[in-house]
């Protein structure tokens, strides 16, 4: 069984390095490797294969995924992100600094409607790239800033991520998971714009941004109110007890489309076929990914290599905070070439284990690791929503490498105060009841 997982590992890194797609890839080396270790009987093994890869997405959790996608595609197109930096403008002013601190405050609301990092990266983009443009930011670093910014969705509910996670790890519920990434969400956020704000009056960006007019306030927040209302609506109508978190995004959406169409009329009926195929083509990436991992999952669960793997680290002589340092390394690497999707498919049956030997919080865990997928987000060379911003800012992601640096900095220091403290993560799903 041990060459076999060998070969299995050894099948899936090279298909990566030939590019060969991440769900396919692990697809198809968990497939080979049920095949050769049911040798004597091949049909009762291959049988395995679509009873895992149906069982993989038949979740009700799960089902939050498409709705959430589709949120974050309509409010991307309802004006709702331009409103809420109108309001911002109106309550910071103007000056250096100001607008890449907007821009990162917005993302961090918007993350609490859709929580997809591209997803925001594309709506705050559309508005600040020209806004931060023609107050003289220069296009690579707007590109960083939106980039680190739309990092704080996976963390503030609703996530993504923590639904994935809450299906691969029993133990932790969506609501725990979702009320555990407020706190260090919002820390993420904070600490992100004391290198905005710092670097753009070191090097005087920004000095057009005095002279822009400041919107009014009240006009600017009566604009804004729908959309100040959805994160509201949707995390308080869960803690309520009015909808599950699958149910939920099923309400954002009816209230999404009640705002693009008949508040703000910026979303036509001819729009919504755009909307509903792009919604669509991710949501069947993100859960076809998921089915083919639910068969690479199998094929190490049937060989038993997770546990002796899991016993051999933790009876090594390294401390606790020796197996976890390697732990944020490994992820951090492999961040930077997996989507955040693939990390937790990959990653999170082999390191549960770890989690359980040594007693660690699995909400707490889960926290640290979507940190750790939050950086690999925004760490070249596969930063998907740096690629998105730099996308919408006409630059190349190397010509960001000047900025990327210091905003790394900060996500890893809000890391560091989570695993230092853990109770930034677990202290209000404990105040909740969770």
């Amino acid at each position: 069984m041990t060459e076999i997982a060998l070969m299995m590992f050894a099948v899936f890194t090279v298909l990566m390095v030939v590019g060969v797609p991440i769900g396919v890839a692990l697809g198809f080396s968990g497939a080979a490797a049920i095949a050769m270790a049911n040798w004597d009987a091949p049909m009762f093994g291959l049988m395995a294969i679509p009873q895992n890869f149906y069982a993989g997405i038949a979740k009700y959790p799960l089902m939050a995924i498409p709705m959430f996608v589709l949120v974050g595609s309509i409010f991307d197109r309802s004006g709702v992100a331009a409103r809420l930096v109108n309001l911002a403008v109106a309550i910071f002013g103007r000056g250096p600094g100001i607008l890449p601190m907007v821009a990162i405050l917005v993302a961090m609301f918007l993350g609490g409607i859709s929580g997809s990092g591209p997803a925001c990266a594309a709506a705050v983009g559309g508005v600040m790239v020209v806004a931060m443009r023609k107050a003289g930011y220069p296009a690579p670093f707007n590109a960083t800033v939106i980039g680190a910014a739309a990092s704080t969705d996976i963390l503030i509910p609703p996530s993504i991520a923590f639904i994935v996670y809450s299906v691969l790890v029993p133990g932790a519920s969506v609501p725990a998971l979702f009320a555990a990434g407020v706190v260090p969400g919002i820390l993420v956020g904070l600490a992100l714009i004391v290198p905005a704000i710092w670097l753009s009056r070191r090097n005087g960006m920004g000095a057009g941004e005095a002279h822009m007019p400041r919107p009014p306030f009240w006009r600017s927040l009566r604009e804004a109110s729908w959309g100040i209302a959805a994160p509201f609506l949707i995390l308080g109508g869960m803690r309520m007890g009015w909808f599950t978190p699958t149910e939920a995004a099923v309400v954002a959406v009816y209230y999404g489309l009640f705002v693009g169409m008949v508040v703000y009329r910026t979303i036509k009926f001819k729009d919504l076929f755009h909307i509903f195929r792009e919604a669509a083509e991710l949501s069947a990436i993100i859960l076809i990914i998921v089915a083919l991992a639910s068969i690479f999952a199998y094929a190490l669960s049937t060989m038993s290599i997770i546990d002796p793997l899991a016993r051999a680290i933790t009876s090594s002589g390294l401390s606790e905070y020796a197996v976890l340092a390697l732990v944020v390394l490994l992820l951090v690497v492999f961040g930077m070439f997996l989507d955040g999707i693939s990390v937790f498919l990959i990653f999170v049956p082999l390191l549960l284990p770890i989690a359980q030997i040594f007693e660690w919080d699995l909400v707490w865990f889960g926290v640290l690791l979507t940190l750790n997928v939050a950086l690999g987000q925004f760490t070249p060379p596969l930063a998907v929503n740096l690629m998105v911003s730099c996308r919408m800012a006409g630059v190349d992601i190397q010509s960001t490498m000047p900025w990327v640096g210091w905003f790394l900095l900060s996500l890893l220091g809000v890391m560091m105060m989570v695993i230092i403290w853990p109770g930034l993560a677990t202290g209000l799903p404990r105040y909740l009841g969770y």
